[in-house]
């Protein structure tokens, strides 16, 4: 019997607004000072009233604008209530009958629903005991449900990477998920084709790879379950990142169990009679997306996916592509080329040396790409030239020629190096003349070796070969 996995995902987003959800207080929940940027009515005292903060409604409604979806016009806000130390009211003021998205979609998966809440404070655990700091209660938190449609632990981890992108272009929320900016909770079964399995809540998956990781150890845990006859239990589990497993919290609960209904503190919204709330509105500020982006830097200037993804999912190189390499050259065989440089060699030299920085390199770093375009440098060349920028900064071509960078090629220069290494290399060639051609390239090394690296290896290579031909 062959077990099929569903996969529906809930994605937590805190937004980026300058104060919280329904109060004054300033949005900073990183704040290193515990219980600095709170107020009554984001601790709940008796007699408070909430305010709805309109920008966090804007940007969840340019989210749906973004997906596609359909934009409620009237929407309310309801009180989930259930306890956990971290909720200073009791309940959780959210959206349940009418969000304020619906429908959509993003990277082929289809969006159920996106809604607006407050986020909850911060537990520490310390021993025996628990501290609390409240600079995250209130903050706005959007939550996105997708359909469970999602098939497979690589399909889960792509969306999450494409949602991240998305509401860092719209600049709806910095989405870093190692500081809980964004969290994914993965719902997750198996059974067999057309069925539908008992339903786990993998809760608060803060990295990619741990979604990826905790949605493949799920399915293979249920699948084991069912396949020994046992039975699933409907349950809520974390992921424990040091033993690559899933593990018990709670009994799933179900909509009945938080018994929601509408805050009767805070008003119904009609939110097309809004100023800046309309789809046309909301339409006129979006930016370029990230899906339109990655098409245009695969169809208008011939890059690879796998380049055009690398560069649109860091804004360090987004940057850099759009206001370097784009407004230098009009080439695309250029542009190209400075991306290849760009998505191995830049990366690997910063990741390598603290003292690396980008910014260091926009100067020279077009000039390097000229430079090997003419044959100039080489890519050796190129690449050490890069490698010293990053660090240092500087004339490029001051760099090139301290360092011995720019090439020979002087025809009659290169043709003495020829003579010189055919002479000292009588066997090789002897070789290279029994059909081995490999040998040619071991000549031009030696070629590029006696110049200390100076040599146009194209061109010494022609060379050589004429000479092998007429000896």
């Amino acid at each position: 019997m062959e077990l099929i996995p569903t996969i529906g995902l809930e994605v937590h987003a805190e937004l980026k607004t300058k104060t919280k959800m329904f109060c004054s207080s300033p949005n900073a929940p990183h704040e290193a000072k515990p219980n600095t940027n709170i107020c009554p009515i984001c601790l709940a005292h008796p007699g408070t009233l909430p305010a709805i903060n309109r920008e966090a409604v804007r940007l969840v409604r340019l989210v749906g604008v973004a997906l596609n979806g359909e934009l409620a016009n009237y929407t309310e806000f309801d009180r989930k209530s259930y306890f956990y130390p971290d909720l200073p009211k009791g309940y959780q003021i959210s959206q349940y009958k009418y969000p304020l998205v619906s429908g959509g979609s993003l990277n082929g998966v289809e969006i159920t629903r996106v809604h607006l809440e407050e986020d909850t404070a911060r537990s520490s655990h310390q021993g025996n005991k628990s501290i609390i700091d409240f600079n995250r209660a209130g903050v706005p938190l959007m939550e996105l449900v997708t359909e469970p449609v999602v098939t497979g632990a690589k399909e889960a981890g792509d969306f999450a990477r494409e949602l991240q992108l998305l509401l860092r272009a719209l600049n709806a929320s910095d989405a870093n998920m190692e500081r809980g900016e964004m969290r994914v909770e993965a719902n997750i079964s198996v059974a067999p084709n057309g069925e539908r399995g008992t339903k786990v809540e993998v809760k608060n998956l803060n990295s990619f790879r741990a979604v990826e990781r905790a949605i493949e150890y799920e399915i293979e845990r249920q699948t084991k379950v069912l396949k020994s006859g046992d039975q699933v239990v409907q349950e809520t589990r974390g992921w424990d990142e040091n033993k690559n497993t899933t593990f018990p919290q709670r009994l799933k609960e179900s909509s009945e169990d938080y018994r929601y209904f509408p805050d009767p503190d805070l008003p119904k919204l009609y939110c097309d009679e809004v100023e800046g709330l309309s789809r046309e509105e909301l339409k006129a500020q979006l930016p370029e997306l990230p899906q339109e982006r990655r098409e245009r830097y695969i169809s208008t200037y011939g890059i690879k996916e796998e380049a055009a993804n690398f560069i649109i999912f860091d804004t360090r190189y987004t940057d850099f592509f759009e206001n370097i390499v784009l407004t230098s050259t009009k080439n695309n065989t250029t542009i190209r080329l400075a991306v290849n440089y760009l998505t191995s060699d830049v990366p690997g030299i910063l990741s390598k040396d603290t003292n690396a920085h980008l910014q260091n390199l926009k100067e020279g770093f077009m000039e390097i790409i000229t430079l090997v375009e003419a044959n100039s440098i080489s890519s050796r060349g190129a690449k050490d030239a890069i490698a010293h920028l990053l660090v240092n900064g500087g004339s490029v071509e001051e760099y090139a020629r301290q360092s011995n960078l720019f090439q020979v090629s002087d025809v009659s220069e290169l043709e003495k190096l020829a003579a010189e290494i055919i002479s000292e290399n009588a066997d090789v060639v002897e070789q290279f003349k029994g059909g081995k051609e490999s040998s040619l390239q071991f000549l031009v090394g030696q070629i590029m070796r006696k110049s200390k690296g100076s040599a146009d290896p194209k061109m010494s290579a022609q060379i050589l070969m004429e000479k092998l031909r007429n000896n």
